[in-house]
């Protein structure tokens, strides 16, 4: 007769110390780095000796590989939450704010950091890839696109990926050189960029002269 009871990993009990190490070593992502966070790290900030940790996750590979979906799905509900709210201004000015606060929070600190690592780790690279075609297509692809009220057209698309990956690259910098006036002008230059693109504004409006 086979046993009825749920393995002990499955048990709500179990359930909750995943999460737990889950969102404590995506805190530690966002905060000191993949490469600087080691599994004891993980343990001490999830409240658990090395060897509970272990006990759900028996390797390396198979936490990262758990973390990994943990901020993606993070990171689809900060975008879900953000697209929630039909914009009360220009659509795609309030895409570029939502996805602009979005970028720093820890799940897409974290990710990031991830992406940045899987430069020189074949493994880390491979199991990124699933969950960076995922993001890409219906969150910052299907969802984006809701936000900022973009059509299927190549200009549109366009204006949606400029958007993204300057954004992206502005995040990324502002890691090492926060200067809030800097990002206020580049920010103010991406959405007249993106709006010149969805054709609600001529180059001219890139810099406008106010002598």
């Amino acid at each position: 007769m086979e046993d009825d009871k749920p393995h002990a990993k499955e048990t709500p009990k179990a359930v909750r110390t995943r999460a737990r190490i889950l969102d404590a070593a995506m805190t530690l992502f966002a905060t000191v780095g993949y490469h600087r966070t080691d599994n004891t790290m993980i343990a001490e900030a999830a409240g658990l000796t090395r060897g509970a940790m272990l006990y759900h996750f028996s390797t390396r590979e198979s936490l990262v590989e758990a973390v990994i979906g943990h901020i993606d799905a993070a990171r689809a509900k900060l975008f879900e939450a953000a697209a929630a709210h039909p914009p009360h201004v220009d659509a795609a000015e309030h895409a570029i704010d939502a996805y602009w606060s979005l970028l720093r929070e820890a799940p897409f600190i974290a990710f990031s950091d991830l992406e940045a690592a899987a430069r020189t780790d074949p493994m880390l690279k491979a199991q990124l890839a699933e969950a960076q075609a995922a993001f890409d297509h219906a969150q910052v692809g299907a969802r984006f696109n809701a936000l900022a009220q973009a059509g299927a057209d190549p200009r549109f698309q366009a204006s949606r990926d400029l958007g993204r990956f300057l954004l992206e690259g502005l995040a990324k910098g502002a890691m090492t050189y926060d200067e809030p006036a800097r990002q206020e002008r580049l920010l103010q230059i991406v959405k007249r960029a993106v709006r010149a693109l969805n054709r609600k504004g001529g180059v001219q409006d890139l810099w406008p002269d106010t002598n």
